[in-house]
């Protein structure tokens, strides 16, 4: 499974930018779409997830500007975000949760990260 995330770059305190991850490979169920980031000497920490029956949770810190979304047909997960700060700067990384087929256990996936950087 690999995961291509997109949409990075710079923007003004403000600002908007979509971020979008496409998933591939031999799947048959993607339970979670998410997306988590990592600021500068930060841990990861989660910024939104989306699962398959659409219920999606949120960092309080991003609630209300932020707002994760799926296209089950092309496999893939956006982030909207909106009224972007300057301690959103941070690489986002999109993660995924599937199953090879039914009954068998979740695994985990990471995408290679895309960084936003949002200026003051």
């Amino acid at each position: 499974v690999q995961l291509q995330a997109s949409g990075g770059g710079l923007v003004q305190a403000g600002g908007s930018l979509r971020l979008s991850c496409a998933a591939s490979g031999s799947f048959a169920t993607i339970n979670v779409m998410g997306w988590y980031r990592q600021g500068p000497g930060k841990e990861r920490e989660l910024v939104a997830t989306v699962t398959s029956d659409d219920s999606t949770t949120y960092a309080d810190s991003v609630k209300g500007r932020f707002t994760i979304s799926r296209d089950y047909a092309k496999n893939t997960v956006y982030l909207q975000m909106n009224s972007l700060k300057p301690e959103d700067t941070a690489v986002y990384y999109c993660h995924i949760e599937y199953q090879t087929a039914s009954y068998t256990p979740h695994t985990g996936s990471w995408g290679q990260g895309t960084l936003v950087t949002v200026s003051s």
